[in-house]
């Protein structure tokens, strides 16, 4: 591609680079000049511009980002995402409906690296998206680029984004009483919020004793295809009476323990073919805790291992909430 200024009268059906006033009309940057477009500079008293010429071999901007999307989005339905129109050099992609976004780093780090003029910046892996939420945007940031360092981006890049859809309809949330009062309503609320972004629904609801007999009988006979509890006495050892629970009932306990703050103190689980969380504290809040990060990977079918939640410390530490009862600070621990 040729960049620079020429003369007004060599400009005819060259791409202008900034946008101009023209005698009685603006005339956009990215516009193919004409005659008409022409006259309205000269009008305007412009005797040069700066302008792009695409030479032999280079794709213009907008069809050289269609066709990066196209690469990186091969599949539209089974990958779960939408590609947009084209316009200024830049495609947008969407999740077409609600679950989480996984993308391959070293895939998209490849396309980047092949010319800095193509671009694609994404939301992070494991971002839980809605239907229409963006999950990545491509620019050409040049008006045209060689077709010949597209192709490689674009091989580079192939099918490099997904949205996992969630796998589970329904989910059951056992709480706990450690006193003859009903607990409020306040975490049920929030986890049903969870859950709906997820479109899962909960359950009618199932409060027992804070003892293990109790939890583990409601654990064996929940209906929900996922089982969460949420303990009226905070779970603080992998002894404590929810771990203990699934276990009599038959369950395993994968994980006691999360670095991730808020949100430490919840375990992982299977009963038969069910996932089965113990939610932290936190998880009465509606804010994001580590509750969030392992509902949302479970819900879309992916296996969640005890090293996948050692792994989720490195920017674990979350946004503090007012709730804390000791917050974070300077002479707090």
């Amino acid at each position: 591609m040729k960049f620079g200024p020429v003369s007004l009268p060599d400009a005819k059906g060259a791409i202008l680079a900034h946008s101009l006033q023209g005698g009685s009309r603006r005339i956009a940057k990215g516009r193919r000049l004409d005659e008409d477009d022409l006259a309205e500079l000269a009008a305007a008293g412009q005797t040069e511009v700066t302008v792009a010429r695409l030479e032999d071999g280079d794709v213009h901007e907008d069809a050289a980002a269609k066709a990066l999307a196209q690469a990186l989005v091969p599949d539209p339905s089974a990958q779960g995402i939408r590609i947009s129109g084209a316009g200024a050099g830049r495609v947008n992609l969407y999740a077409q409906g609600c679950g989480l976004l996984r993308l391959d780093r070293d895939k998209l780090e490849a396309a980047n690296a092949v010319d800095p003029m193509i671009t694609v910046a994404t939301v992070p892996d494991f971002h839980r998206v809605d239907a229409g939420t963006m999950v990545a945007t491509i620019k050409i940031i040049s008006y045209a680029v060689p077709e010949r360092a597209l192709a490689k981006a674009g091989r580079a890049a192939q099918g490099a984004l997904r949205v996992l859809a969630p796998v589970f309809g329904t989910a059951t949330l056992i709480e706990t009483r450690v006193s003859e009062a009903t607990p409020p309503e306040k975490g049920r609320a929030a986890m049903a919020g969870r859950l709906q972004r997820l479109g899962m629904s909960l359950a009618p609801r199932e409060v027992v004793a804070h003892e293990t007999d109790a939890l583990a009988a409601a654990l064996a006979s929940a209906q929900g295809d996922l089982l969460l509890v949420l303990t009226g006495s905070a779970t603080s050892d992998p002894a404590d009476v929810a771990p203990a629970a699934l276990r009599q009932a038959g369950g395993e306990v994968i994980r006691f323990g999360m670095p991730v703050d808020p949100g430490n103190l919840l375990f992982l689980g299977t009963l038969g073919a069910k996932p089965v969380i113990g939610l932290p504290g936190c998880a009465r809040s509606p804010a994001l805790n580590g509750a969030d990060w392992v509902l949302e990977r479970v819900a879309c079918g992916m296996p969640v291992t005890s090293e996948d939640i050692a792994a989720m410390g490195v920017g674990g530490l979350l946004k503090e909430i007012p709730a804390r009862p000791r917050p974070r600070r300077e002479g707090h621990g």
